[in-house]
């Protein structure tokens, strides 16, 4: 192997040095570690490995005061576990240590354990610090760097909340009411106490008040959750929406309301016993001794400050530690996170496409059909931003193997880690734009298209139907049509006139074409004509 340069600084031929880091979240309930490679460039990170383990740090008695001798031996050797991890990858480890440790009055009894015993080095972040580490991993993750968000974290001993914009934090809070805490305090018995849900709610509402008015002065637009609390109420919230249907590979911009968060309340206090609770569809197991805790802080955290609608963040702390911590030994300012959907599918591209610049062209080709057939396809606007990346991801599985590459990218889209910013199911349509690109049109035989809303099949269809045209456009990968144009004639065929280059031969053009038109003839139910335009 290649040394590394530790600073992420560029080698002596030029090109972007490789580093790697490993970021480790000690939490109250869960210990989450993540493994990433980063690039000279310092904007984009990928996962190399992550590990979670339940770990339940902060189960002692007290309010958090002390950590048990047996959760302090579970510690350590998780911490073991996590820094061979990162060794195995040649990977510095970050790890820092929220509420469980902070709080605890003996912590330093752990910390002088996990540097003799476990080799690791543990920094205890300040509740704000947290905040703002989390906003950083957010930011990674979910499009809403140009908008006003607030943030919601819920640990087990701790839940943030932060208002942010374009990266900077506008206020923030560390709140100590946290899944285990709660629970510990309300929720201690097998069998829910009539009164229990009564006086958690009262306790949840007067921590609050505080960051209620500071949220309400500053505003904001949209909510972002995120947090495995915050993961296990959305897994009851889809198990609720789409019984029996199998739970999205990413939560990563998943939406619910509050609502539904209500209802999963009220379903885990009908069920009265720990018993019945871990009968209830989409919820963790390992979770059920404390998860009414966590949803009842979700349910009065978005009543007290008037969210309606929360997005979830797949990534959180320790995206953000592996972030700060590339900054901070020597990589890129942080200021591009915005453009996460675009960024994250020109670097996939890059990274597996032989010819970028010839499925840039295309995307072009396919945008312009899908804005000048918009009369006839009456697709919302969201399709043209999915057809866009399903155009210039195409041909990924070229990487695979050029024979049946198309099957190829719809694997390499739908597993990547790279296309963040993109909720499950947008990324399920992207991939199947692409695999319909080449070869057999959708069909009911299809697994993946048949599990597909009607609705969403169309979009299927039109899309591709446009991008196998778009692609056949540039059959000789010499970019020879300027532009095109399309009108509707007396008989309603659907016209495509193509404006080449000065003395451009597009006859190859023109006949890939119109070999490639009757997907989409057959999704605008009209006959497609593909015709040369003078210049």
């Amino acid at each position: 192997m290649t040394p590394r340069d530790p600073a992420g600084a560029s080698s002596s031929s030029g090109s972007p040095a490789v580093q790697q880091l490993a970021a480790l979240d000690i939490g109250t309930n869960s210990f989450h570690l993540v493994v990433a490679r980063f690039t000279g460039d310092g904007h984009r990170f990928e996962v190399i490995t992550r590990e979670k383990e339940m770990v339940r740090l902060g189960s002692g008695s007290g309010d958090m005061k002390l950590l048990d001798d047996d959760a302090i031996d579970r510690g350590i050797a998780a911490l073991t576990r996590c820094r061979q991890i990162a060794e195995a990858h040649d990977a510095q480890l970050y790890a820092v240590a929220t509420s469980a440790v902070r709080e605890a009055d003996n912590a330093s009894v752990f910390l002088k354990r996990a540097r003799k015993e476990a080799g690791v080095q543990v920094e205890v972040i300040s509740g704000l610090e947290e905040a703002r580490l989390i906003h950083l991993g957010v930011l990674q993750a979910v499009p809403v760097f140009d908008t006003r968000l607030v943030l919601v974290d819920i640990g087990g001993g701790s839940t943030e909340i932060l208002v942010g914009e374009r990266g900077e934090i506008l206020t923030s809070g560390s709140l100590k009411l946290g899944a285990i805490r709660l629970t510990r305090r309300f929720f201690k018995t097998d069998t829910l106490h009539p009164a229990a849900l009564d006086s958690a709610r009262r306790h949840v509402r007067a921590t609050v008040a505080p960051m209620r008015r500071q949220v309400r002065r500053t505003g904001f637009e949209v909510a972002v959750g995120s947090s495995g609390t915050i993961g296990a109420v959305a897994a009851m919230v889809q198990a609720a929406r789409e019984p029996g249907a199998p739970a999205p590979r990413v939560w990563n911009n998943f939406e619910f309301t509050r609502k539904e968060v209500r209802a999963v309340v009220r379903a885990l206090a009908d069920a009265g016993s720990l018993e019945n609770r871990r009968r209830l569809p989409g919820l963790d197991d390992k979770r059920a001794d404390i998860i009414l805790g966590g949803a009842v802080i979700l349910e009065q955290v978005m009543a007290e400050l008037e969210i309606t609608t929360m997005v979830v963040s797949d990534y959180a702390l320790r995206e953000g530690v592996l972030l700060d911590a590339r900054e901070r030994t020597g990589g890129a300012s942080l200021h591009q996170l915005h453009d996460l959907r675009r960024r994250g599918v020109r670097h996939l591209a890059e990274l597996m496409d032989d010819d970028p610049q010839h499925s840039a062209r295309t995307a072009r080709l396919a945008l312009d059909l899908f804005d000048a057939t918009e009369q006839w396809h009456g697709l919302h606007r969201d399709a043209r931003e999915l057809l866009d990346a399903a155009a210039r991801l195409a041909n990924v599985g070229q990487f695979v193997s050029h024979d049946k590459h198309h099957k190829h990218s719809y694997y390499v889209i739908r597993n990547t880690d790279h296309l963040q910013g993109y909720t499950d199911h947008e990324i399920e349509l992207i991939a199947l734009i692409a695999r319909y690109h080449r070869k057999s049109p959708p069909k009911d035989s299809h697994p993946e298209y048949k599990a597909l809303r009607a609705d969403d099949q169309r979009l299927v269809s039109v899309c591709a139907g446009i991008l196998r045209i778009a692609i056949g456009l540039d059959r000789t990968h010499a970019g020879l049509v300027d532009r095109v144009q399309v009108d509707r004639g007396e008989d309603g065929t659907v016209v495509i006139r193509v404006v080449g280059r000065p003395d451009a031969d597009l006859s190859l053009e023109l006949y890939t074409a119109e070999e490639r038109k009757d997907l989409l003839e057959r999704a605008l139910d009209a006959r497609v004509a593909v015709l040369a335009e003078p210049a």
